[in-house]
This record gives structure tokens, C-alpha cells and sequence, in this order.
């Protein structure tokens, strides 16, 4: 993916402002040109452009040999922005004709007809209408009448896979979101809060009022086109009835049939994820980029194999699988949370080995850490969306081993058992010493009060996933604010003052302060942190 293999990302991000209004860039219609400036010539390293509201965050990777392009690039859109230029022009051919990435293929795919107006059908059924209508004082068919005859501009995509944050709400129905938000809303529902409106794509917690149901699905990654609508469409809704939708089930990644089958997954684990580096320039589209979480253990996986750093790998959580072999391969386990087994016997980590065909792997839970990384030579086979192979729950890309899985090897590759390498980094916290040393620096909201409760004190893990870490500690100053992109390792701090740190599997976009980001290759402690530590 552009080059990436290179080595471990050093991620920095810029956020470009156009307006102190929240309204700036969907009224002004500047997202649409900005958007368009962004996807003409992206230099290499940028990993990905994020708008929201009258900002868009564009993440690159500093380390990457194209970096250098990036600051005048980004330059030169905000001086065209800001001035009224002419930053409106179509992408150009080599830019989507170069789409063999999903870096390419999420940018093309937002370049498109960036004014468009989608109608969408809504039957008005929804929980919560006959409260809105009591609150706002209107009737019922009124209130109907007005949300489905005003014009809404799509300001952003993001909280969850194709989920619209709508501008354009008449006055008479903003209403303040829920005092308890529901656990569970169903998908498609048509909802309002503040000054918004909005659709659920898939089932989800929410605070949102319930108006109705999308009769038509805003997201569904079966489709050629998965992404119903894009930040600067125009958006009307039309009051109709028919079936609702139904939900997308997971799109299948690993292949039914492998062309080399490798493995058979005789009992599945606690989370067994397919991973490759993860999918880039998709947080438009309220996508994560998922990918690894221990990075820099996965990398080190596949480098042991000799081959592409970023070849599919299987991430095990806590507790592996089993696994059969049903040819001969050679493999690499590196990272925490297990102790891997070869026929009952411990199988030495951070080393290749030879698996002879109807061996048996297993991965029983360890001391230390969370996530560990399997490799094979020749990496494992699994299909693609928007250029990536990694499964990401979140958006029913792909989904956990299960029993009776067969796992495939994507080529033939030959690797020589027995070559080993313990980097210095995979020890002391990786091995259960505590307290980790965690570095940060000032994040987008930064906050001396914060700052310093953050630094002064330790913290402890409470809870975590691949979204994000709750650490319980001293209250930290935090609240809520205008959603902006979220970033890698962002330390979001919440009212009630405890804060959590973002991981790959975070929504597109936050609304809760964030005083610091912690550094990318600490990202990793984190990562195999347990609760408790």
C-alpha cells in the first residue's frame, strides 16, 4: 500500500479549518471542492482525509519518502479554500486510474458528483415520534410534513460505518439528544437530535430520537457500492412505506475453498482475527482503518518469514485456536497473551518453524499481554474490501475463526525454520513489569489542567477492545464539543472525567475532548495492557 512496508508508521495529523461555524464547509459547499483538491495527486504518505463539520483531518505518515510533498500540498488547498480559488476541479484520470490500493479506492470513491441530491424513502414508524410530537407541540402529521420536507446536506459519515450527521433540521424539531440513550437501535432508523438528523446503519447504542425507518439501506458492504451517501450530498426524505431493509451479514473474506489450504480450525478462540497493515483513506466513510493493534509484532511476524511486512497474519486474543495442519508450512508466532503449542510441546516465539502436515497448534492463554500474531510463509489467502484484507466487526467486514474454517496460504513462498530475532522493544512490558511508561503529547484540544492530571498520577486499565482502553485514575478535565476526526492513540476524556485511549477499531469521528495523543509506538503497550494493569 503505497509503499508502506518500509517500516513502522510515524502517523501525524493536520486539521484544516475553514470556518469558526459549524456549518462552514457543508453550507459554504467547500467540502465538496476541498474533498476534490485533497483526492487529485495525494502524496504517498497520506493515510487518510477525515472531514467534519468546518474541518477536515488529513493523516500522513512522517516517516514515508513522499512526506515532504505533504505541507505544501495541504498548503496550497487551504490558501485556495480560504481565498475562493479554483480548487474545484475534477480528479484527475491518473488519479483513479491508479487505484490499485484501498488508499485509491476510498479516495476515488469520494470524488464523485460531489453535489448530489438522494432521496430517501422513509416509513414514518419510529419509537420515539409521538413524544417529539408532544415535546415540539406539533401534530403528528405536521411534524412528518416537516422533516421529510426539508433539504439536508451531508456534513459527515462517521460514529459508524455510512452513519450521516445531517445539517438542515427545520427549528421546531431540535430537540436535545435522550437523557438515557437506548442500548440497542435497530438499523435503518431515521433519528434527529440537536440540530441534527441522521440514519443508523447497522444496530448500535444511540441517544438519537426515533422518527423512522430507512427504506432503503445507507450502507451495505455487499454492494459495489457500499456507501449510500457522501460528506456534500443533499439529502431529501420521502414518506412511503414497504419493507424495512435487511441487515448486512458479514461479508466473507477467508475463501470457502482455499487454493492452498493450510489449517483447519478445529476450535475456534476468543477473538482470531485475519489482518494485513489495514485500510487507509476510509475514514470519510466512518470506516476504521483496523490493521493490528500490536503493529510492531505483527510486522516482526512477517519479517521472520522474509516476506512483505504486511502480509495477512492471524491476531489471537487471550485465548488462540486450534489448528490442524493439513500441509507442511513454515510459521512465526510473535507478541503476547498465549503460549503457543506445536503437538503439545511450547513453541518458541519470535523464531520460524517447521509445521509438518497433521500437526496440531494451540494457543492457551498466558500470563502477560493480550495479542499475539501467527504468520505463514506466503501469507494467509483472504479476499479484499477497499483494497484491505483486515476484518473489522464494527463495519461486517470479515469475521472471527469458527470451527471448521480452512485457512489458505495466498502463494508459495519458501522460508528457512529455525531463524530467530528478540528486538529489544518485546521485553520488559511485554513480560508483566508495570508500571508502563506511557508518552504523550498535547492532542488537538490541549488543556494545562489536564495535562497535568494525566502526567502526575498512574492510571490503571479497566476495560478495553479493539476500539479502546478505559483507564480508571484522577478525575481529568474533559467534556463535549463539536465531533472532529479522531486520531490513533487519542486520549478522549469524557464528563465524567475518565479517560479512554483510542485504538485502531475507533469511530471516524468523537465529540469528546481530547487533550493528548499518545505516540504511536506506544500504542503497542497499550495494546497487550490487561485490565488491571
Amino acid at each position: 500500500m503505497n509503499d508502506r512496508s518500509a517500516g513502522p508508521l510515524r502517523a501525524t495529523a493536520r486539521t484544516l479549518r475553514f470556518g469558526d461555524h459549524p456549518d462552514a464547509l457543508a453550507d459554504a459547499s467547500v467540502l465538496p471542492a476541498v474533498l476534490r483538491a485533497l483526492d487529485r495527486d495525494p502524496p504517498g504518505a497520506v493515510l487518510d482525509v477525515v472531514p467534519a463539520y468546518a474541518t477536515v483531518m488529513v493523516a500522513w505518515d512522517a516517516g514515508h519518502p513522499d512526506a515532504a510533498r505533504v505541507g505544501p500540498w495541504l498548503a496550497e488547498i487551504e490558501d485556495a479554500a480560504r481565498a475562493g480559488g479554483p480548487i474545484g476541479e475534477a480528479a484527475s484520470d491518473g488519479a483513479r486510474d491508479g487505484a490499485s490500493d484501498g488508499a485509491s479506492d476510498g479516495a476515488s470513491a469520494g470524488a464523485r458528483d460531489t453535489d448530489r441530491l438522494v432521496t430517501i424513502p422513509v416509513r414514518y414508524d419510529g419509537a420515539d415520534l409521538d413524544d417529539v410530537a408532544e415535546r415540539t407541540g406539533l401534530r403528528r402529521d405536521r411534524l412528518i410534513e416537516m422533516h421529510a420536507g426539508a433539504t439536508y446536506r451531508v456534513r459527515a459519515l462517521g460514529f459508524a460505518p455510512g452513519f450521516p450527521f445531517l445539517s438542515g433540521l427545520p427549528d421546531a424539531l431540535r430537540m436535545p439528544r435522550r437523557d438515557r440513550p437506548r442500548d440497542r437501535v435497530p438499523a435503518h432508523a431515521v433519528a434527529i437530535a440537536v440540530d441534527q438528523a441522521g440514519i443508523y446503519p447497522l444496530p448500535s447504542p444511540g441517544g438519537w430520537h426515533l422518527l423512522g425507518t430507512a427504506l432503503t439501506a445507507v450502507y451495505d458492504p455487499h454492494r459495489e457500492e457500499p456507501f449510500l451517501l457522501r460528506p456534500g450530498d443533499r439529502v431529501r426524505f420521502e414518506p412511503s412505506d414497504g419493507p424495512t431493509p435487511e441487515e448486512p451479514e458479514p461479508l466473507e473474506l477467508l475463501p470457502e475453498r482455499p487454493q492452498l489450504p493450510a489449517f483447519e480450525v478445529e476450535e475456534a478462540g476468543l477473538q482470531d482475527l485475519v489482518l494485513d497493515a489495514g485500510r487507509f483513506r476510509v475514514g470519510r466513510f466512518g470506516l476504521s482503518r483496523s490493521g493490528p493493534i500490536d503493529a510492531s509484532a505483527f510486522r516482526l511476524a512477517n519479517r521472520l518469514l522474509a516476506q512483505d511486512p504486511h502480509a495477512p497474519a492471524l491476531e489471537t486474543t487471550v485465548r488462540g485456536p486450534t489448528l490442524r495442519a493439513t500441509r507442511e508450512s513454515v510459521i512465526a508466532f510473535t507478541g503476547s497473551g498465549v503460549r503457543p503449542t506445536l503437538d503439545g510441546r511450547p513453541l518458541a516465539s519470535c523464531t520460524t518453524v517447521r509445521v509438518p502436515a497433521g500437526a496440531r497448534l494451540a494457543f492457551p492463554p498466558g500470563p502477560h499481554g493480550v495479542r499475539g500474531y501467527l504468520a505463514i510463509a506466503g501469507g494467509f489467502e483472504a479476499a479484499r474490501f477497499l483494497g484491505s484484507a483486515s476484518t473489522d466487526l464494527r463495519a461486517r467486514i470479515g469475521r472471527p475463526l469458527r470451527a471448521g474454517d480452512r485457512l489458505g496460504v495466498a502463494r508459495e513462498h519458501a522460508a528457512r525454520p529455525g531463524f530467530a530475532f528478540h528486538p529489544p522493544e518485546l521485553g520488559a512490558w511485554r513480560e508483566g513489569r508495570f508500571p508502563l511508561p506511557i508518552r504523550i503529547v498535547p492532542g488537538p484540544h490541549p488543556d494545562d489542567a489536564a495535562w497535568e492530571a494525566l502526567t502526575r498520577a498512574t492510571f490503571e486499565v479497566q476495560h478495553g477492545d479493539r476500539t479502546g482502553l478505559r483507564l480508571h485514575g484522577p478525575d481529568v478535565p474533559g467534556g463535549e464539543g463539536t465531533s472532529e476526526p479522531t486520531r490513533l492513540g487519542g486520549v478522549q476524556v469524557p464528563p465524567d472525567g475518565r479517560p479512554i485511549v483510542l485504538l485502531y477499531d475507533r469511530g471516524s469521528l468523537g465529540g469528546y475532548c481530547t487533550p493528548a495523543v499518545v505516540l504511536d509506538r506506544d500504542v503497542a503497550k497499550l495494546a497487550q495492557a490487561r485490565p488491571g494493569a
